[in-house]
């Protein structure tokens, strides 16, 4: 089964769509829980399926170190390894030059990590990236891109896009298709132009499908907003469109509406083991002392596991005693809460009602609680 992107419904700039891979169908717009390591914290692949889960995102450098690609390989690759049947799509390990910039060493050829396990040499380039991704058999793979923090000065945002460009026409030119589709990344930091030339060089290489990154790095949302709007509806209209690492409901209700169909954040497992929920009226933290009698659900309505069966003082105790129980159960509800979200945007594109919809999410999470933010 080839991989193919079409679109369904339009809302605007809105795209509702379905994405078609070798391990299944997945529809859009999409949320992709983050398992970096092959699985969510606490979470089996059954319990993420139930959840409504059709896609899930894993990170190639932490993979790569721990179980390693051989290892993987050898096993059957990365879907026989995790039990998750369904399509998995990998980051490239291009955030972590980011992330872990005090332990990596860029290059024009590639990057040299000092793994953060035990110091040991791990050195990437654009076609390592390419061929470990192919090689354990994941679905959609990444281009290794270099991530600019924030803030940046533009001489060196540009620097950076050069590099990237460069890696992209190299990963490009060591990939063929087949099973694993590649991804190009939008680099270019906060500044327009270089949005702009990263997508007319990028689109020029023809990638399947593009992804914006870069965002959701410690910008102002303005600035993500901005990036976003800059960026998504200049991208092919007839390939998927990703936004790296967002976000917060009311991030992904904005990106959906410029044209947006991919995402994938830690934000609902990460707050959970905290005891921030979501709910359709706003962020609750569950540890805080009114809730310790509270005798209600998480949100009326909903029958993920945590809902069906436990209460908000118990899911108190749990959480405020440090129980395991609590933050399973806690991820559980806000993975269905993320995942029944993006049911619902799927749906108001294809009956008109986006705008409605735009506007509650708007009202309860556009200034949400500082716990919220970033990825």
């Amino acid at each position: 089964m080839a991989f193919a992107f079409s679109v369904l419904s339009r809302a605007g700039s809105a795209r509702r769509g379905r994405l078609t891979t070798d391990h299944g169908t997945v529809e859009t717009p999409v949320f992709m829980p983050v398992g970096s390591l092959g699985a969510v914290k606490g979470v089996t692949a059954t319990e993420l399926e139930a959840a409504g889960a059709s896609v899930m995102l894993s990170n190639l450098y932490h993979l790569a170190l721990r179980p390693g690609i051989e290892r993987l390989e050898a096993l059957g690759g990365i879907h026989a390894f995790t039990g998750w049947s369904r399509p998995i799509l990998t980051d490239s390990g291009g955030f972590q030059v980011f992330s872990l910039a005090r332990l990596s060493e860029v290059d024009d050829d590639g990057v040299t990590f000092r793994n953060h396990i035990d110091g040991g040499e791990m050195r990437l380039t654009p076609e390592s990236v390419v061929d470990y991704q192919r090689r354990i058999g994941v679905d959609i793979a990444m281009v290794l891109d270099e991530c600019p923090p924030w803030p940046v000065a533009r001489q060196a945002a540009e620097d950076s896009l050069v590099r990237t460009l460069a890696w992209a026409q190299r990963a490009r030119a060591s990939w063929s298709p087949g099973p694993t589709s590649l991804f190009g990344i939008v680099q270019g930091s906060v500044f327009p132009d270089l949005r702009e030339r990263a997508v007319r060089e990028l689109t020029a290489m023809d990638f399947p499908g593009y992804a914006i990154g870069g965002v959701s790095v410690g910008e102002p949302s303005e600035d993500r907003h901005r990036v976003v709007e800059w960026t998504a509806d200049e991208l092919p209209a007839d390939k998927p469109r990703y936004l790296m690492g967002v976000g917060t409901p009311w991030d992904i209700v904005h990106a959906v509406m410029h044209g947006v169909d991919m995402f994938d954040c830690v934000l609902p497992s990460r707050n959970g083991r905290h005891g921030l929920l979501y709910t359709r009226q706003g962020a609750l933290r569950l540890k805080n002392a009114r809730f310790g009698d509270d005798p209600r659900p998480i949100e009326e309505g909903c029958t993920c596991p945590a809902c069906a069966t436990s209460s908000r003082a118990f899911l108190h105790h749990l959480l405020r005693t440090g129980e395991l129980t609590g933050k399973v159960l806690a991820t559980l509800h806000n993975l269905r809460f993320y995942l029944d979200f993006m049911q619902d945007l799927r749906e108001a594109i294809a009956s008109g009602s986006l705008a409605d919809l735009a506007a509650s999410i708007e009202a309860v999470y556009a200034r949400g609680p500082a716990e919220e933010q970033g990825s």
